[in-house]
C-alpha cells in the first residue's frame, strides 16, 4: 500500500520525538554513541547520529558527541574503525571515517547557524580530511585503509570514495565560511569526482552486491543529471524488493532500514521527490511499539534481524524524513542542485 503524501509526513512527524530520543538516550556521558546498548562505536555511524540529534534539536548532545571524537583522534586525523566502551576494538584506520566529521559539522551549521561550532571543530576536522587525502591515488581514487600496522591497504572502495567526496564538499563549504581557502582539496576533490564518474573499474567490484555501491555515488553527488537516472535505472531491480525496501547486498532477502533510507536520500537528491516518498512510505510501519525503528528484516519470511534498536539507524531515518518535508535548515544538504554556489534555502522541494 502506497500512502498519501500527507499521511507520510504526519507519521514521520509523530515518529521523530522517539527516534531521536533513542538516539540521544544511548549516548553515555563520555559523548560516545554506541550502535546499540552494549554495543560498539565507530567515527561514521556517530557522525550520523549526531545529524539525527541535530534534527532533534538536541544541540548539546551534538556537542559532546564533536567533543569524544575530538579527544579520540589518532595524531595522524585518523580514528581506530571501532570501539568498545570506549578503548579501541579494531585499529584499522578508515580513510571515510576520518573525514566524515566534515558533513556532520556542516550539517549543525546549516541547522543552527553558528559558526562557532566551525572554528571549534575546524582543526579536528582539518586533520581528519588530510589524513584522508594522504591516501589519495594520482588517478583520484581513495585507499580504504590503513592496517593497525600502519600499511596502506591499496584497495579503494567506490561508496568509501564517494563518502571521501561529501565530506570534501562540506570541508570545502566550512572552509569558504570560515575564509579558509584550501586549493589543494579543490583539486583533490575534482580529481575524485572525475574518478567515480569515468573509472569506477579501479574500484574494488567484489563490493558491488552492496547496494551502497549501486546508490553513493548518485547520494554523494558525484553522478548526477542522466547519469544519475541511468545508473538508478539500470541496477533498481537488483537491489530493491518493490513494497518493501532495499536490500544491504543484492543476493540476500535482507532489506535494511538504513539502506532504504539512504536511498530516499539519493532519489531526492537527484529530484525525484515523488519516488522517494513511495519508498519512504514502504517501511514507516517497520517499527517496535516504542516507535523506533528495526534494524532490519527478512522478506518473505518477515522475520527482524538483528533485534537491537540501532542508533544510526534511526538517525538515517530521521535525515530521510527531513530531506522530504523540511524540518530543518539541513534538508537540502544532499540535493544535487543546492550545491550549485552552496546556496541553501529553509524549505524542501
Amino acid at each position: 500500500m502506497v500512502r498519501t503524501p500527507e499521511k507520510i509526513k504526519e507519521i514521520s512527524d509523530l515518529n521523530i520525538a522517539s527516534v531521536i530520543g533513542l538516539v540521544a538516550g544511548l549516548q553515555r556521558d563520555s559523548g560516545d554513541i554506541p550502535w546499540h546498548e552494549n554495543g560498539k562505536t565507530d567515527p561514521w555511524d556517530l557522525v550520523e547520529s549526531v545529524m539525527g540529534l541535530n534534527i532533534g534539536g538536541y544541540f548539546r548532545e551534538s556537542g559532546r558527541a564533536f567533543d569524544w571524537l575530538a579527544r579520540n583522534q589518532n595524531r595522524d586525523g585518523s580514528w581506530f574503525s571501532s570501539y568498545m566502551d570506549g578503548r579501541p576494538q579494531d585499529r584499522t584506520r578508515e580513510t571515510h571515517m576520518a573525514c566524515y566529521l566534515a558533513v556532520g559539522l556542516f550539517h549543525t551549521y546549516l541547522v543552527t547557524r553558528d559558526i562557532e561550532w566551525l572554528r571549534t571543530y575546524w582543526p579536528c576536522m582539518e586533520k581528519g580530511v588530510e589524513f584522508a587525502l594522504s591516501l589519495q591515488t594520482g588517478t583520484g581514487e581513495v585507499y580504504w585503509a590503513k592496517s593497525p600496522q600502519g600499511k596502506a591497504d591499496p584497495m579503494s572502495l567506490l561508496a568509501g570514495s564517494s563518502s571521501i567526496f561529501m565530506s570534501l564538499r562540506c570541508a570545502l563549504a566550512i572552509g569558504c565560511i570560515l575564509g579558509k581557502t584550501r586549493p589543494r582539496w579543490q583539486r583533490s576533490f575534482e580529481l575524485l569526482e572525475r574518478s567515480i564518474q569515468e573509472n569506477t573499474h579501479l574500484y574494488n567490484v567484489s563490493k558491488a552486491r552492496y547496494s551502497m555501491y549501486w546508490f553513493y555515488p548518485v547520494l554523494c553527488g558525484a553522478i548526477r543529471g542522466d547519469r544519475a537516472r541511468a545508473r538508478m535505472e539500470k541496477y533498481w531491480n537488483k537491489y530493491v524488493i518493490e513494497g518493501q525496501g532495499c536490500r544491504c547486498v543484492s543476493d540476500q532477502p535482507w532489506v535494511t532500514l538504513a539502506e532504504t533510507s539512504e536511498l530516499v536520500l539519493a532519489l531526492h537528491a537527484m529530484g525525484e521527490r515523488k519516488k522517494a516518498e513511495i519508498v519512504f512510505s514502504w517501511i514507516l510501519d517497520r517499527v517496535y511499539e516504542d516507535k523506533t525503528f528495526w534494524c532490519g528484516y527478512t522478506y518473505p519470511d518477515m522475520v527482524i534481524w538483528p533485534e537491537e534498536k540501532i542508533s544510526w539507524t534511526n538517525a538515517v531515518v530521521a535525515m530521510a524524513a527531513d530531506a522530504l518535508y523540511g524540518l530543518t535548515p539541513a534538508c537540502r544538504l544532499f540535493r544535487h542542485e543546492a550545491w550549485q554556489g552552496y546556496v541553501f534555502r529553509d524549505s524542501a522541494n
